[in-house]
């Protein structure tokens, strides 16, 4: 066969497309588990989700796949009950992120079918409120009024809300009290509040403990020392020019390079108009960004990486020579660039296929790009000079069908290439080579090369005849079709007793049995003008002629 016509150019953009290939109306099945559930935990029980039976699921070939390809979740094959593969970590798989939600689906086949499922992954209170240091010290000038309010380093609780910091507290003392300042973003940031007048001279320091509460049950607390110093007058505490300082950054920058400068001034002078940085924060910041105690400047000691962490809140803090401070916010937004090629999984692989067979499906596979925006979105392609085209179904899953019937007698084998190019700058393009073998089936007869055969010969002369025979198979579709040549086994007939031709003859030819018989048949003897030289003898036509020949 040949192969079809001009056709487009099979490019896909990948938008998510739900198409008939899943239910009508169908939305995603919610499942919510906790986290730290041991390996082989209950999730949900597909048979009764989906309307399926036991077996029905194991014929169609049901099974589980990720959105990350990573094995978290199994289907008994037995039960049809979709279970916990490992035991999941919320804060491992989200982070901060709340909720947590692990997309996955569920394949069938025979007809395809996927169907979306999306596993919310519930907070259990396994982490404790911690602080960065053991202790902070804190330097308060002795006229400072009540009412007063210095900030104090906040606590860091891995998990998330309600199980997350709730409040602060500190023990009972004559001074001081903790309030909690709210932030805009969730976050709380405790504060040392001073009720009462300090005297130097009566008492030039205060030891106190900061406790963090969580909203467990029972809570989970974690706890910091805070040591006063109380100082003589320093008039200004240090002002920084922006309370806030937002910056973008690619994810792509280099180490070592400036991220932000901040800025902060005091009016004393001397050593209480002396300014140094601080910066207070999670460790994981910490190992990222590095803080000039000297000019405030901001640089990268940590390669970025947006597919892992998108952003950053960084807290700094201005402390003059004579214990007063300021603080500063920066936030710092990664910039996603197209450092992540398009990844490629083959779910299924039909090979070899029958010729002759209209529309059949040789692959299923997944497509996935790690980048976002257009960085993420992606072109699937197969080339122009086959007759296989591509058809998007749910989820980025591919089709691979045949175009329509193959002929295994024009073309035995195809090499396909699956091109994957996401719209990023530069492209990026990932491809992967299949290779489908077609099965003969027998959908070709016997033929003769001529339809007919005439010799002329002479009377009284012996005569052996050879026809050539052409069969139409696999040495025949390679340009090899001629089959050996041999001799009758005798005379046609003997007319005159002589053992000679007297008359001549015609036969129809029939090829007898299959493609393994190599065995034909003189029928129905058809006898034309007689060219005897003796035109008074006759021919006898009155019994059919059969004879064999072995090729």
């Amino acid at each position: 066969m040949e192969a079809c016509g001009e056709r487009k150019e099979r490019q896909v953009l990948i938008l998510f497309l739900l198409l008939g290939v899943a239910r009508a109306g169908w939305e995603p099945h919610r499942y919510f588990v906790l986290e730290e559930l041991e390996s082989g935990s209950f999730v949900a029980d597909l048979t009764k989700d989906l309307g399926l039976g036991v077996e029905e699921l194991v014929e169609r070939g049901a099974r589980v796949a990720s959105e990350d390809n990573e094995p978290r979740l199994h289907l008994h094959q037995q039960t049809g009950k979709l279970l916990l593969n490992e035991k999941l970590d919320r804060e491992e798989l989200c982070g901060p992120a709340e909720p947590c939600v692990m997309h996955f689906q569920v394949l069938l086949k025979k007809p395809l079918e996927v169907f979306r499922a999306e596993l919310l992954l519930g907070d259990i209170n396994d982490h404790s409120p911690e602080f960065p240091e053991r202790e902070m010290t804190l330097k308060i000038p002795e006229t400072s009024p009540p009412g007063a309010v210095f900030p104090l380093k906040k606590a860091q609780d891995l998990d998330v809300g309600i199980n997350n910091i709730q409040n602060y507290n500190i023990g009972p003392n004559s001074h001081f009290h903790v309030s909690i300042y709210n932030r805009g973003d969730g976050r709380k940031y405790p504060e040392l509040v001073l009720d009462k007048e300090l005297d130097r001279e009566e008492q030039s320091e205060y030891r106190l403990t900061l406790t963090a509460l969580d909203g467990g049950s029972p809570p989970r607390t974690g706890t910091t020392k805070i040591h006063v110093l109380v100082m003589d007058v320093n008039d200004n505490a240090p002002e920084f020019a922006q309370t806030l300082y937002e910056v973008q950054v690619p994810e792509n920058t280099p180490l070592g390079a400036l991220i932000v400068k901040v800025s902060a001034r005091d009016l004393d002078t001397g050593t209480n108009g002396e300014i140094s940085y601080s910066l207070y924060t999670s460790q994981e910041i910490a190992k990222t960004f590095e803080l000039s105690s000297f000019s405030g400047e901001v640089r990268l000691i940590k390669l970025l990486d947006f597919e892992t962490i998108s952003s950053y809140e960084l807290d700094i803090e201005a402390s003059d020579g004579g214990g007063l401070s300021g603080k500063c916010s920066v936030s710092i937004k990664v910039l996603d660039v197209n450092d992540n090629p398009p990844e490629l999984t083959i779910s299924s692989l039909t090979s070899p296929i029958p010729e002759n067979f209209p529309e059949t499906e040789v692959a299923l596979f997944k497509t996935r790009d790690r980048d976002s925006g257009e960085n993420g979105r992606m072109l699937c392609s197969i080339q122009d000079d086959i007759p296989f085209t591509l058809k998007p179904s749910v989820e980025n899953f591919y089709r691979l069908v045949t175009e329509g019937a193959l002929d295994r007698e024009s073309r035995a084998e195809y090499n396909i290439t699956i091109t994957v190019t996401d719209l990023g700058t530069p492209r990026l393009k990932t491809q992967h080579n299949i290779t489908v073998q077609v099965s003969d089936v027998n959908d070709n007869a016997p033929t003769f090369t001529q339809t007919s055969y005439t010799l002329w010969v002479p009377e009284n002369v012996l005569l052996f005849v050879a026809l050539r025979l052409c069969r139409r198979s696999g040495p025949a579709a390679l340009g090899r079709g001629s089959a050996p040549e041999g001799p009758f086994p005798g005379p046609l007939g003997d007319v005159s007793g002589t053992g000679t031709l007297s008359h001549s003859y015609r036969y129809e030819v029939c090829l007898m049995g299959d493609s393994h018989n190599n065995e034909f048949q003189f029928l129905k003897p058809i006898f034309p003008k007689i060219l005897d030289q003796d035109s008074g003898r006759k021919s006898d036509g009155s019994s059919a002629f059969q004879n064999n020949l072995g090729i």
